[in-house]
């Protein structure tokens, strides 16, 4: 019988840089509290790429091999590279193709008829058989989903949850029904583990939604948040979040063009991401306000606004991830005092102590 958890992990996602924050973060948690041990959880839960994070701590990786791994370049551990994500969609892709063609042709019929010409709204009728025809993702996940199982099975990482030593949970959405689904929980812990993370990640309209059996699936986006009272549900007593989705502060922002002054300069990926980074922060406030207002003790860890321009390179370059690394890290030594700061009971109640007490 599984014993009810005490102690949480929830690594939420971030893409590709959020995930090397978590990283960071986590080795230096173990450097600098005693007793905190990142494979010492009792659940795990994660979403986008946090679920990746998860899956691998709760499959018993040390943070530290992967901390390691990520910033060698010439490490071999975790072999991610862009052509693992940035597959294109072929299917999707040659949907539009074919819709896209049939919307044409019939356009193009009834503006040529010999009848009255096409009205105003007869022709936003047309279009919208072009809007119709769009891919439902750019990219497909289906190398990642195979990347991810051969990590698995080259690190001795169970693909399915249940033979996992400790509780992990998934959460994605699905697409037709908005319902929120956790894999590893009741009706959904069968599945491979790979396809659950892929599913999470499944970020519209980069990724296509993946499908599991007759569903879609699609990343949680700013709902994400809500998997905090998946932990409290279990019965934990102490959550520690490694949140990476902050508000970006922009007053120097690199683009392609340059320094610029404005997240606009960057364009609308950037501007996207900073609408989702608002919704997330504040969400994510609110539902930590509610978790401990219930008696439980919540550890939220979080990059300071200030810190955004570090998640503005490009996440596929190992300079930027080593940067993300080693920032994540400092800081993390520098300013978990802080963090700790008020939550002496969370720390007591985990049987954690700060490394600096006991010099």
């Amino acid at each position: 019988m599984t014993r009810s958890p005490h102690v949480s992990l929830y690594l939420p996602g971030g893409g590709t840089t959020g995930a090397m924050y978590q990283v960071g973060v986590l080795a230096a948690l173990e450097d600098t509290v005693e007793g905190l041990d990142a494979n010492a959880f009792d659940l795990y839960v994660g979403t986008s790429s946090g679920a990746t994070v998860a899956s691998a701590l709760a499959g018993g990786q040390a943070v530290q091999r992967i901390y390691r791994s990520c910033l060698d370049p010439a490490d071999v551990y975790f072999p991610l590279e862009r052509r693992h994500i940035a597959k294109v969609d072929l299917g999707e892709w040659r949907r539009t193709f074919v819709t896209a063609l049939q919307a044409f042709r019939h356009g193009t019929a009834n503006l040529v008829s010999r009848g009255p010409a096409p009205s105003p709204a007869q022709l936003w009728e047309e279009l919208d058989r072009l809007y119709d025809s769009l891919p439902a993702g750019l990219f497909s996940l289906d190398n990642y989903e195979r990347f991810l199982e051969e990590f698995f099975l080259r690190r001795g990482i169970p693909n399915y949850f249940h033979a996992l030593d400790r509780e992990l949970v998934i959460l994605a959405h699905d697409l037709d029904s908005g319902e929120r689904v956790l894999f590893g929980g009741d009706g959904f812990s069968h599945l491979p583990i790979a396809r659950a993370a892929a599913a999470s990640m499944a970020l519209p309209p980069f990724f296509s939604p993946v499908r599991i059996g007759e569903r879609h699936y699609i990343d949680a986006g700013a709902a994400q948040v809500s998997a905090l009272d998946v932990a409290t549900d279990r019965g934990t007593d102490v959550l520690v979040v490694i949140n990476p989705m902050v508000p970006v502060l922009a007053e120097d922002v690199p683009t392609g063009h340059g320094r610029r002054p404005s997240l606009r300069d960057k364009g609308y990926l950037w501007v996207a991401n900073q609408a989702i980074r608002i919704g997330v922060h504040a969400l994510m406030q609110q539902s930590v306000a509610a978790v401990r207002a219930s008696g439980r003790e919540v550890i939220l860890i979080e990059p300071e606004p200030g810190d955004g321009i570090r998640f503005m390179y490009n996440p596929a370059s190992f300079s930027a991830r080593r940067e993300i690394l080693e920032y994540a890290y400092r800081t993390t030594k520098d300013r978990v005092r802080g963090w700790l700061s008020g939550r002496e009971a969370a720390v007591q109640r985990a049987g954690w102590k700060p490394k600096w007490t006991a010099s």
